[in-house]
């Protein structure tokens, strides 16, 4: 199993389309005994939360937000956890809104600035 993802941040490599998380976004991850959850804010998204379950390299959440023009969104992802060549994490994502229609792919890797 890859390391844990406990007290790393996160940072999406590109952005995604607007009102969703983008290149400021950032995520503060904790993990302990198999549940993951983390708190997100930067960019389009005032506040965001996200909760699940970790088994090896899978990691299955549901998430929610706030964003700037003070709608909220939910939905399900599930991403694999990949260690880097320099030992940075990346979590490669599918994602899936629940609140309204879309759905995508995404890509996060660890950051050494600190979540908002």
């Amino acid at each position: 199993m890859a390391r844990s993802l406990d007290g790393l941040t996160f940072a999406p490599v590109s952005d995604q389309a607007p009102g969703q998380v983008g290149t400021r976004t950032r995520f503060a991850y904790h993990e302990k005994d198999g549940e993951v959850w983390a708190e997100y804010a930067g960019g389009d998204v005032v506040r965001g939360h996200l909760v699940g379950t970790r088994e090896g390299d899978q990691v299955d959440f549901r998430y929610v937000q706030l964003r700037t023009d003070g709608t909220t969104a939910s939905g399900h992802c599930v991403s694999t956890v990949v260690e880097l060549p320099d030992g940075r994490v990346r979590l490669a994502e599918t994602w899936e809104w629940e609140s309204r229609p879309g759905s995508g792919t995404s890509v996060v890797e660890q950051v050494t600035e600190p979540a908002p």
